[in-house]
């Protein structure tokens, strides 16, 4: 995945590389003295309230799937700092970008259909609440005649 090509996810769902933007900083992950002198953790940026390749319906499900990775602008931030190179974070945080384009994309799922208890069912339950409260009532005090 090349740093300026199109990123496409499904048939209308398309990121372009202008709508992202890195940022590299310090990592705090593996590295030993290297990660006090290199950035090599990626801040990616994806502007997804804005982004021209989402239809409406993704733009605001990505924003709800996002959670507290969108700011208040719809701006995405993802920051990737698990391996020691640039080119490796650089692709997994675009890697990660797209599962949540992807997920977000997805179509919802079919309305539940309510079903009603059988007849059986019904019958069984009720049958065993009258034998609780029947064995409830016996547990009273018992007269002394």
């Amino acid at each position: 995945m090349s740093a300026d090509a199109k990123i496409f996810i499904a048939n209308d769902v398309v990121i372009h590389p202008d709508d992202l933007e890195e940022n590299f900083i310090r990592s705090s992950g593996p590295g030993g003295q290297n990660v006090n002198k290199v950035a090599t953790a990626v801040q990616l940026r994806f502007d997804a309230a804005n982004a021209p390749g989402l239809p409406e319906r993704v733009r605001e499900r990505i924003i709800k799937l996002a959670g507290q990775k969108a700011t208040k602008d719809g701006v995405i931030v993802i920051e990737a700092g698990r391996y020691r190179t640039q080119e490796q974070n650089r692709a997994d945080a675009r890697a990660r970008l797209t599962a949540l384009v992807a997920k977000a994309a997805e179509p919802p799922p079919p309305p539940r259909k309510k079903t009603k208890p059988t007849k059986g069912s019904v019958e069984r339950r009720l049958k065993t609440k009258s034998g609780r409260s029947t064995v409830k009532k016996l547990r009273g005090r018992v007269d002394g005649d």
